[in-house]
């Protein structure tokens, strides 16, 4: 099946031995290697290759890749944002979690983002006031601090040279400059606004100032983006450490942006900011042993309770595509996300029974409940719900030489996050706060969740779908993955665990297969492309599923581990998702 996407082909990073294959989908660069990066960038890639190089782990490539990508894929890297990080150490055999996720500032509301009306106000994701404290410096620091190998000040050395001297962009991300720093006349026209509604960096004079070129003429791959400002607060955060974000110069430049432009994030809140090392959520499915990140972040629970679920069932025997796979995946999805709407939040404010919810008790009561019917989402909830009033993340992956492995993935929200950089530091902000359930009660069909886990609180962190996971067996990894999308991110790990485990695709075939999401509301099923046969589509519908097709779901940048066997000894398969042009595996 073949999903329509705007890729080319996908060059290897740097000197790997690897295959590039196929049309369509198969445009893909497979790498195989000792030790390696799998990133949605190609220089940040190699960064993280240069710290594994240089002796460091998988904890040091993620912290070198990271940072790198905050330079050169600014509308998901970040050091204005935060995410999850999900590590396995090999000299403990221990899998780890830190959790750098966004915090609500101390000034904040429930129902700050509501007009009169109680709805949210106009452009409420955009601007200073949408952004949560960052978290994701303080969250590199504290995996470094306590794994890492190589000094700090190293891995974030790439990055600040891709900002001082600029690096080449490509074609997509000219695009995505212009779409945003706009309005820039194109045959007579203005271009088009960017997908998300609620504004654009172009609103932004510093934005422009930092993104921009110096007289207004559009991008264009092959040209070379430098960012002094940028440079300069990577440099004070290499030489003064992850305190300087949060205490130094770089704190002062936020909180004065934040006072000037009508944000709630102040010196005290950043001084306050703590990333947490958690435990992170485990499950087994076919005798594998799953770890995914556990509240804030949804993914963990979520991918967890679905496993459990259709590990019920003899998903193999009907066939990947065939309509009672698809049917029995959304009705593990769909109970898995009203789980997620309706008892997860962040555990220092919600009570999370993780262990509950990931028990197999749990699941088999769920699991009995799937018939031949799709049922109805409004079904699951013991309170009204109203009818409906008339993604952009980063995952990366790494593995180092003696199996250690991180999956790690951030973002700033939205694409370009709030649209604003910090005016002297050269970072855009991220605009978390819209991932709070804004509407106090008010759950509705199209997808308005007004539960009470996720409402707003003063130092609560923001209910997340980043979903980092990995998969090990006896002991060692065997697969590294995680994706962006919203709302979609568990399901596109799912259907990557499902690939493997479950139906036995190769790696690059596991992830360039194509994928299907269903939530709570709204209570539909997306078909991840537009050849899918005729009388699965009527199979489905029969069932009572209402269907939608989509051109792209996710972008897994994924590790797989081979064992050694009689046949060959272990490798390690780099698998960038070919969904995005400028994914890259780089690797020795």
């Amino acid at each position: 099946m073949r999903i329509a996407t705007r890729i080319g082909w996908i060059a290897l990073a740097g000197a790997v031995v690897g295959t590039l294959t196929g049309p369509a989908l198969g445009q893909r660069a497979e790498v195989f290697a000792r030790h390696g990066v799998v990133a949605q960038e190609g220089n940040a890639a190699e960064a993280g290759r240069e710290a594994l190089r240089a002796g460091g782990n998988a904890v040091d490539a993620a912290v070198a890749t990271a940072f790198a990508l905050a330079v050169t894929l600014p509308e998901a890297g970040n050091i204005g944002g935060g995410g999850f990080l999900v590590a396995y150490l090999p000299d403990r055999k221990e899998v780890v979690s830190v959790d750098f996720r966004e915090l609500a500032p101390r000034s904040s509301k429930v129902t700050m983002y509501l007009g009169a009306d109680g709805r949210p106000k106009p452009r409420y994701r955009t601007g200073a006031w949408a952004s949560g404290v960052p978290g994701t410096v303080r969250g590199l620091a504290a995996a470094h601090a306590r794994w890492g190998k190589r000094p700090w000040n190293e891995l974030i050395r790439p990055a600040i040279r891709l900002a001082r001297e600029g690096f080449v962009i490509t074609a997509d991300l000219a695009q995505g400059l212009n779409s945003q720093l706009g309005p820039i006349a194109k045959e007579g026209k203005p271009t088009s606004r960017s997908r998300n509604d609620f504004g654009r960096m172009g609103d932004y004079p510093e934005s422009v100032a930092a993104l921009g070129k110096a007289d207004g003429s559009p991008w264009h791959a092959g040209d070379r983006l430098v960012q002094p400002d940028l440079a300069a607060t990577l440099q004070r955060i290499a030489e003064q450490g992850p305190d300087e974000f949060y205490t130094g110069r770089t704190a002062d430049l936020i909180a004065t942006y934040m006072e000037e432009h009508g944000g709630y994030i102040t010196r005290d809140d950043l001084k306050g900011y703590e990333a947490k090392v958690r435990p992170p959520v485990h499950t087994t499915f076919r005798g594998f042993d799953v770890y995914g990140a556990g509240p804030a972040s949804s993914g963990g629970v979520t991918l967890g309770l679905m496993l459990n679920i259709l590990e019920h069932f003899d998903l193999k025997a009907d066939g990947r595509e065939s309509p009672r796979t698809l049917h029995r995946v959304a009705e593990a999805m769909r109970p898995a996300y009203f789980v997620r709407a309706t008892r997860l939040g962040d555990p220092d404010f919600v009570e999370v029974p993780v262990g509950e919810l990931t028990s197999r008790a749990f699941a088999d009561g769920l699991a009995r409940t799937i018939g031949d019917r799709a049922t109805p989402s409004a079904e699951l909830a013991d309170f009204p719900i109203l009818p409906a009033e008339g993604d952009h993340t980063t995952h990366f992956s790494t593995i180092d030489e003696r199996g250690g492995a991180v999956a790690m993935t951030y973002t700033l929200e939205d694409s370009y996050g709030a649209k604003c950089v910090v005016e002297g530091a050269g970072f855009l902000l991220n605009n978390e706060m819209g991932d709070f359930n804004l509407r106090p009660g008010h759950t509705d069909v199209r997808g308005w969740i007004g539960t009470p886990a996720n409402q707003v609180a003063p130092g609560k962190r923001m209910l997340s779908s980043q979903t980092p996971t990995l998969v090990l067996k006896d002991g060692r990894v065997r697969i590294v993955t995680g994706s962006p999308g919203g709302r979609t991110i568990p399901n596109t790990t799912l259907w990557v665990v499902l690939n493997l485990v479950e139906f036995g695709l190769d790696p690059a075939s596991a992830v360039a297969a194509a994928r299907t999401h269903h939530q709570w509301f709204p209570d539909a099923m997306s078909l991840e492309g537009h050849d899918w046969p005729k009388a699965t589509l009527e199979a489905l519908s029969s069932m009572g599923h209402r269907l939608q097709t989509i051109d792209r779901q996710g972008n897994a940048n994924t590790i797989v581990v081979e064992p050694a066997n009689a046949g060959h000894p272990a490798r390690i398969h780099g698998v960038p998702d070919p969904r995005r042009s400028t994914t890259r595996a780089a690797g020795d």
